[in-house]
């Protein structure tokens, strides 16, 4: 594959709302707090990205194989085993934080956690404004 083709996720003029709003109170009450913690972080409003993720401000990445695109900076999507949140940046630089994070697995850029209620807010927090300004 390689080259310069950009990225299949794109933002999409769907309304967050409308997507949040089709899930248990629970779910809708954990997306209200990262709508509210994205929003502080980046400034920008959410935008859905594709059909199943939501977005905050832009990223235009460039990998050293020359593939490049626009991301999000910092998003989530309500999945139904975990909420996927997405930090777009290296999480191994976030060891002192991801040891003070509570329960949670991870990816590359991703952590995906079943519940807000069961990490530590202060840490995410802090771990989505590093992620914020990886990404600037």
């Amino acid at each position: 594959m390689g080259g310069k083709k950009g990225n299949k996720t794109q933002a999409t003029g769907a309304s967050v709302g409308s997507y949040l709003a089709g899930f248990n109170q629970e779910t809708q009450t954990d997306c209200r707090a990262l709508v509210e913690m994205m929003r502080a972080a980046t400034g920008c409003e959410p935008v859905m990205w594709g059909p199943a993720m939501v977005g905050f401000g832009n990223h235009h990445y460039r990998y050293a194989s020359g593939r490049e695109g626009d991301i999000f900076q910092v998003g989530f999507s309500p999945r139904k085993a975990a909420l996927s949140i997405y930090l777009t940046c290296d999480l191994d630089s976030m060891g002192d934080l991801l040891e003070k994070l509570g329960p949670h697995d991870r990816g590359k850029g991703c952590l995906y956690v079943k519940r807000l209620a069961d990490i530590d807010p202060v840490v995410l927090k802090k771990m989505v404004e590093r992620g914020v300004r990886a990404c600037r």
